[in-house]
């Protein structure tokens, strides 16, 4: 089956060569600007995705889906409180916790840290930390032996590797006749772990629950329980569950509340960003009016003896709709199809560019993520694609209907 007459002639104009070179060289800056556009919003928000993911991840693998304390911040009744909450569909694990700031030193490296009294049996259930371990390991870390488990970056701040000694100082000291003296006592370091997040593995230090309690002198008492969930994105929904069970009393807290603003930030970065790079395309669009334009006036000869043939106006309209929808639609592809490559790929090309021009993209130091993730959506490329053909297409309209309104008697007047 034969196509329509209007789809043959606009792909005719299409392959032919142009007597005038600059139109040429429009056309291929538009397919070039369409290609660029789209492969950059596909591999930009390929990466966004990835560091999302990986953000999400490694939070959850310190920070609790959810978390129960008591208005003043301790609760006392916890082990009762826990039995509770375990019968709660959907919670699968809950761990006690003592959280408080303290300062850590080895000999003259002194620095401040989180720490967070568990217990580890328990925080298995809440948390993947110990399956992030880079040295040491766990049968020094009972109670008593006042064993530490720091985070890489925090070791190497103080310059302690696994078996060295720490001291801690608590921020809540002893009265003594000499006034308030600080509360320091040594710990040994039994194991060190490394998420590849910057913020916990320069901050977090774990201890056990009991050895806290007797250090902070919590009475007790502890900070709270962290609980864990099947689905971590119905954690908001299990959260208002919990809440309306334990009544006023308690703050319930999950993971989507405790980090609200920061994936708010990472979303609206996510649409400013696909904003930005859609402009490649408006500017590689507006040359395909530029294009279509500048054909329509080297054409006005042959739409005349079109016209004069008998092709309508809607006709000679399609002609040249033709032409610029094919240039959106090779642009749309190629851009399409290296930017699915190079979104599927960028884990390996970026450590091959940092070798090849010896840079870092990412300082650990600096960034929470040091390396380059990506995690490519088949509803992004569709996304991406649809909105690059149709700003194509609309920007083939407005030539097209300037080479309809072509009056063959003007046009053919000094032929």
């Amino acid at each position: 089956m034969m196509a329509p007459l209007e789809i043959r002639i606009g792909l005719r104009y299409t392959r032919a060569r142009r007597r005038n070179h600059y139109i040429s060289f429009i056309s291929l800056i538009s397919v070039l600007g369409i290609v660029i556009g789209v492969w950059a919003l596909i591999t930009v928000l390929s990466v966004m995705n990835g560091f999302e993911r990986e953000l999400r991840e490694r939070i959850l693998t310190v920070a609790s889906h959810l978390t129960v304390t008591g208005r003043d911040g301790h609760l006392k009744e916890w082990p009762r409180l826990a039995k509770r909450l375990g019968e709660v569909t959907e919670v699968t694990g809950s761990a006690p916790y003592i959280l408080a700031q303290a300062m850590l030193a080895n000999g003259n490296a002194t620095t401040g840290a989180l720490i967070r009294g568990i217990v580890p049996d328990q925080e298995r259930s809440v948390s993947s930390v110990f399956q992030h371990l880079r040295s040491g390991n766990l049968d020094e870390f009972k109670t008593g032996k006042w064993g530490v488990v720091l985070g890489s970056e925090l070791a190497l701040k103080l310059g302690v590797e696994t078996g060295d000694k720490i001291t801690v100082i608590a921020p809540r000291g002893r009265v003594s006749i000499a006034g308030v003296l600080p509360r320091l006592k040594r710990f040994t370091v039994v194991a060190i772990f490394e998420l590849g997040m910057y913020e916990y593995d320069s901050t977090l230090a774990l201890i056990q629950i009991d050895d806290a309690a007797q250090l902070f002198q919590s009475q007790g008492a502890v900070s709270g329980l962290r609980l864990s969930v099947e689905n971590v994105y119905r954690a908001p929904l299990i959260r208002s569950i919990i809440a309306q069970k334990l009544g006023s009393e308690f703050l319930v807290s999950d993971w989507t509340r405790e980090h609200e603003n920061f994936f708010r930030a990472l979303q609206i970065e996510r649409r400013v960003m696909f904003l930005i790079l859609l402009l490649i395309v408006a500017v590689a669009a507006f040359n395909i009016v530029s294009t279509l334009v500048m054909v329509v006036t080297d054409k006005q000869r042959d739409v005349a003896i079109l016209r004069t043939l008998g092709f309508s106006a809607r006709s000679v309209m399609a002609v040249f709709m033709v032409q610029g929808t094919l240039i959106g639609l090779i642009g749309t592809t190629i851009g399409g199809v290296v930017g699915v490559i190079t979104a599927l790929n960028v884990e390996t090309l970026v450590p091959f560019l940092e070798n090849l021009f010896r840079i870092e993209f990412f300082p650990a130091s600096i960034y929470v993520i040091s390396d380059f993730p990506a995690e490519m959506r088949w509803r992004d490329v569709g996304q991406i694609i649809f909105v690059s053909f149709t700003l194509s297409f609309l920007a083939t309209i407005y030539p097209a209907w300037r080479a309809s309104t072509v009056q063959p008697a003007e046009a053919l007047r000094y032929e």
